[in-house]
């Protein structure tokens, strides 16, 4: 009788088609490095502390997802996120490209390097999360709280940042051109050393 294929598994015998079609809603401290998740169906699940380094999340649905684990270097590209948790999530150096969600937290999180470029994370949490060096061109971060933020070379050249909070944030060497500050709320540390060519601050108070 010829032997049926299995499904492919990770190092701790998970199912990842089990995963995928989001029947598995427990994933703590899951090693699931450089594993291929893309598109799963991960709505509401418990991530907390899993190993997702390397691993492949692009299209993943991770609303309302509790994602504190360590993903770095891992591809979240187009993923959903609305409602997600990374507080203090290791993203150094992910793919964070054409993400989309509201009131996703990543309060606390180590996003240097991370490319976050053309995301969507209107009313999120960045407070005193490491955005160092990380790539936020042309997202749309509107009414965001980046209090006490490192944003120390990160490029946020055309990005959205209407109504948002920049307070005590650090945004020495980063790139502010043609970046919308209506309203924002920040002080000078925010954009000290930084590129501001056409740069919106109405509303601001430092316009001059």
């Amino acid at each position: 009788m010829t032997e049926q294929p299995t499904a492919p598994s990770s190092d701790r015998g998970f199912d990842l088609a089990a995963i995928i079609r989001g029947d598995v809603t427990d994933l703590t401290d899951a090693e699931l490095a450089g594993v291929d998740l893309a598109g799963a169906q991960l709505a509401g699940c418990d991530l907390s502390r899993a190993n997702l380094s390397g691993a492949n999340l692009a299209g993943a649905d991770l609303s309302k997802a509790t994602v504190r684990a360590n993903l770095r270097g891992a591809d979240l590209t187009g993923a959903k996120l609305s409602n997600a948790d990374f507080r203090g999530a290791d993203c150094r150096g992910a793919l964070l490209s054409d993400v989309a969600g509201v009131q996703v937290s990543f309060a606390g999180g180590f996003l240097a390097g991370a490319t976050l470029s053309k995301s969507t994370l209107t009313l999120s949490d960045f407070r005193g999360a490491d955005l160092r060096g990380a790539n936020l061109a042309e997202a749309v971060l509107q009414q965001v709280d980046l209090s006490n933020a490192n944003l120390s070379g990160a490029e946020l050249l055309r990005t959205n940042l209407e109504e948002s909070n920049l307070t005590g944030a650090i945004g020495a060497g980063a790139n502010f051109s043609q970046a919308n500050l209506l309203c924002a709320t920040l002080d000078e540390r925010a954009i000290a050393g930084a590129t501001l060519d056409g740069t919106c601050l109405t509303g601001t108070g430092l316009e001059g």
